[in-house]
């Protein structure tokens, strides 16, 4: 787990009892040695744990004072470097002031204490009763530590504390308390651009209407903003209800995205646990120029200080098993546990309800970008080639909706259907159907004597399947469909998604080339899901025929179509068998491109999404479909391959919106050579040795 970035963090929720600090001391223990157990290299607890946020004006007690601090170092001194960091919540007094303060407890010391800055005063909240703020003592020279009766010399003291894994550069862990999150200038921005890959905050939030999800749109959001992993702990059950209720939420964030969340209002120990992956969050960063610039804006005030530890991985046995990195000794896919959301269609939202929010937004952003086209343009009329897939299918829903919006005719949009060597009854028919259904423009063009023509004029034979005998056919097309838009002052649309671009799967030139391509940032997988929720939307308003066509279509079996069909009329010529899944390509393009993974991670991730598991029933067709290690690095390999050979063709795109947080246009996101190299990704996965295979198809379809 550790040699691929990832670090495993709890956040734990133990009953407390006001005032009795033994009770909470072995409560504390008890929930920290499970989420040792369970793998976690570092827990944290609520504000105040171990005497209880809600002892009000017991903070005056010197007995509870006292207690508290031999409890929080008895329990620094049980602690083994190998053990997880412990972080924890407890009053301080230093030098006759009183802190509410964070404890950090690593190999047998405590190595850091952090006060609360932020002291909410307000409703039903009094802590500047008792607490002193930790801006009260800032840039004071003696309390950049304090003696609290730990041998060895003082423990560092501060709200400008940084606490560094020697053994994992990219974890870098910051603290907050409660308030200082919910400040308009909380501190853990200044500890994320001071470097801090993780943020623990421990908190006593109370119950409120509402207030569950404003936290939690608190937390995702600064987790967002800082680029960090975020993980929130308050206190829960046993704190006093004398006014409030405390719910026990804890919360873990990875840049606006929920890890984990615990259940609230539990009478018993709640633990929630996820593996971070600081790694990650380092490349995020520097993709982000507003972070790096943040870094330079405020350096005035990032004098933090470094406090080094050191986390060994434990091994771990039981339900949560770390995942081992394949090597020649260790089985690639083997069952491991890796504790945070892997979705194998990473462009896919798994809610449905968030499926259809989200097709609706992309198909928004298509047809507004096309609108403004033609509006810049000044043509009239839409001219798109319509096959019978998927791709040219939304294109022409986005057109329809484009001029829909504008108040023009539907008659306006001019669809050309070319049947060629390898076109097939259904698709035809399928393309006949749907065009009367949306009431657009069709003209049907045979293909086939027009490009047995230029073959014959290449002296070619016809005979032969090669790439010649294919691309004729596409490239024909554009011709057609460039020409035509020439004829009658139109603009093409382009149909081509954002995987084929990945993969080069389009003839240079030929479907390669458009005036606006609409589908140019929308990957593969998500366009079935484009397809089925515009079928949806137009059964709703009584289109049954056309919701019967979109369905059919999404049935069909991927293909360019430029071999002839079966004996049987059946597609011959199947897209996934020659260059692989989409889905893995899909999956492929999420990790290696856009988060920036090694290929060794890559192909670990993708063992452990597509190992069997239960069959997602909101998500239709892929839903449940398993790949074999030795399958994963194969289509892997021609990932790699055909991404790095193919790119001169995206050096040389037409327009198209981006809709998503990936995009390869060379005017946009991504900017490479043309004639680079993959040997140094393919040489990793060269070193992964999963059981024997048959070497890939060679793919077709190279220009």
């Amino acid at each position: 787990m550790q040699e691929w970035g990832f670090v495993r963090a709890a956040g734990a929720v133990p009953p407390v009892q006001p005032g009795d600090v033994g009770a909470n001391l072995r409560a504390v223990g008890d929930l920290y040695r499970r989420a040792g157990a369970l793998g976690a290299r570092a827990v944290v607890f609520p504000e105040l744990v171990l005497c209880a946020y809600t002892c009000g004006d017991l903070f005056y007690q010197e007995r509870l004072l006292e207690e508290a601090r031999r409890a929080a170092l008895d329990l620094a001194a049980g602690l083994k470097p190998e053990d997880p960091l412990l972080v924890f919540g407890l009053p301080v007094r230093a030098r006759g002031l009183l802190f509410n303060c964070a404890a950090l407890a690593w190999g047998g010391r405590i190595i850091g204490l952090v006060p609360k800055t932020y002291l909410p005063n307000t409703g039903e909240f009094y802590e500047q009763r008792w607490f002193t703020s930790a801006a009260a003592v800032w840039n004071r020279p003696d309390f950049a530590s304090i003696p609290w009766g730990q041998g060895g010399g003082d423990i560092p003291f501060g709200t400008d504390l940084l606490f560094y894994d020697r053994g994992d550069p990219a974890f870098i862990l910051g603290v907050e308390i409660c308030e200082d999150l919910w400040a308009p200038a909380p501190p853990s921005s200044y500890l994320a651009l001071g470097g801090a890959s993780v943020i623990f905050n421990l908190s006593a939030s109370n119950e409120l209407v509402g207030k569950a999800q404003y936290r939690k749109d608190l937390v995702l959001s600064q987790s967002a903003r800082c680029i960090a992993a975020y993980l929130y702990v308050s206190a829960g059950a046993g704190e006093s209800t004398t006014d409030l209720v405390y719910g026990g939420d804890a919360l873990i964030a990875e840049n606006g995205r929920l890890l984990a969340q615990a259940r609230r209002f539990q009478r018993t120990p709640e633990l929630v646990i996820a593996d971070l992956d600081p790694a990650y969050l380092a490349h995020e960063r520097s993709r982000s120029s507003s972070f790096s610039q943040g870094a330079g804006i405020e350096g005035p005030r990032l004098n933090l200080r470094r406090i080094n530890f050191g986390l060994a991985a434990p091994e771990v046995s039981g339900k949560a098993v770390l995942p081992a990195k394949p090597s020649t000794e260790k089985t690639p896919g083997a069952k491991t546990t890796l504790l945070r959301p892997l979705d194998p269609r990473p462009f896919v939202p798994q809610n449905s309800e968030d499926r259809r929010r989200r097709c609706e937004e992309i198909l928004s952003i298509q047809a507004a970008g096309l609108t403004a086209r033609f509006k810049a343009s000044g043509c009239s009329r839409a001219v798109l080639g319509l096959s019978g897939g998927l791709d040219s299918t939304l294109a022409l829903l986005v057109c329809v909706r484009a001029f829909d919006g504008l108040g023009r005719s539907r008659r306006d949009i001019h669809c050309l259907t070319m049947p060629g060597f390898g076109t097939t009854g259904r698709t035809l028919a399928n393309v006949q159907a749907l065009s009367a259904a949306l009431g657009v423009d069709l003209r049907q063009v045979d293909i086939k004597e027009a490009c047995l023509k230029q073959l014959a004029d290449l002296n070619h034979s016809a005979d032969s399947r090669d790439a010649a005998y294919e691309n004729v056919q596409a490239r024909y097309r554009t011709s057609l469909l460039m020409n035509t838009a020439n004829m009658i002052k139109g603009l093409v649309v382009g149909t081509g998604d954002l995987s084929e671009l990945a993969l080069g799967w389009c003839t240079y030139n030929g479907d390669h080339m458009s005036m606006y391509s609409v589908n140019a940032g929308v990957p593969k997988t998500l366009v079935k899901y484009l397809v089925a929720f515009a079928g949806d939307s137009l059964e709703e308003e009584g289109q049954a025929e056309a919701a019967r066509v979109l369905r059919d279509i999404i049935n069909t079996p991927i293909s360019p179509e430029l071999l002839p069909p079966d004996k049987a009329g059946e597609i011959a010529q199947k897209t996934e068998s020659l260059i692989g899944p989409y889905l893995l390509h899909d999956f492929f393009l999420y990790n290696g491109i856009r988060c920036g993974f090694s290929p060794a991670k890559v192909f670990f991730l993708a063992c452990l999404a597509f190992a069997p598991r239960k069959a997602d029933k909101e998500a239709p067709g892929d839903a449940g479909e398993t790949f074999a290690p030795e399958a994963i690095l194969k289509w892997l390999k021609v990932f790699y391959t055909r991404f790095f050979s193919q790119q001169f063709k995206r050096s040389c795109l037409p327009d198209g919106p981006k809709v998503g947080t990936l995009a390869l246009s060379p005017r946009g996101d991504w900017r490479m050579p043309s004639d680079g190299a993959p040997a140094e990704w393919l040489k990793e996965l060269e070193a992964i040795k999963p059981p024997a295979m048959e070497p890939p198809d060679p793919p077709s379809r190279q220009n």
